[in-house]
């Protein structure tokens, strides 16, 4: 039985302009798998920000600690082309959910099911500063990358 587990979701804009991204994003995991007891890692994969966070938890599974993470892809409907994920889930309230209106609903979900959000932001308006806006209001922790 695993012990506590740390739910951190991403969310971020399609666009990443910042070139430091990937080691802010190295160095905040790298410290979660160090001082947490497990942690779950759910992205969606819907632009630069999901890439990157992804290709940087599977670089520090591989090279650091591979024994205390899992990697959640959460999918608003299914989707073929799987990326190379621990996990794959597509929560029960999105079935039925328009497609048009998924991954705004997927996103919600992400938020009220994590411990922290971890977003990359630029600006105070679209789907990201709904999220941020959302995770306050929930007293979830937010991590502004």
């Amino acid at each position: 039985m695993l012990g506590e587990i740390y739910r951190v979701s991403m969310i971020g804009h399609r666009i990443v302009e910042d070139f430091d991204i990937e080691e802010k994003l190295y160095d905040l995991f790298c410290d979660m798998l160090r001082t947490k007891e497990y942690v779950e890692f759910y992205l969606g994969r819907n632009g630069d920000f999901d890439i990157m966070a992804a290709s940087v938890i599977k670089r520090l599974q591989k090279n650091f600690r591979d024994d205390n993470s899992v990697m959640i892809l959460v999918l608003p409907y299914p989707v073929k082309d799987y990326e190379d994920y621990d996990e794959i889930v597509i929560p029960k309230e999105l079935y039925g959910v328009h497609p048009k209106a998924a991954i705004t609903e997927r996103n919600r979900w992400m938020v009220t099911n994590t411990d922290v959000l971890v977003a990359y932001i630029r600006n105070e308006s679209g789907g990201t500063a709904a999220c941020v806006r959302m995770a306050k209001k929930l007293g979830r922790e937010i991590i502004k990358i």
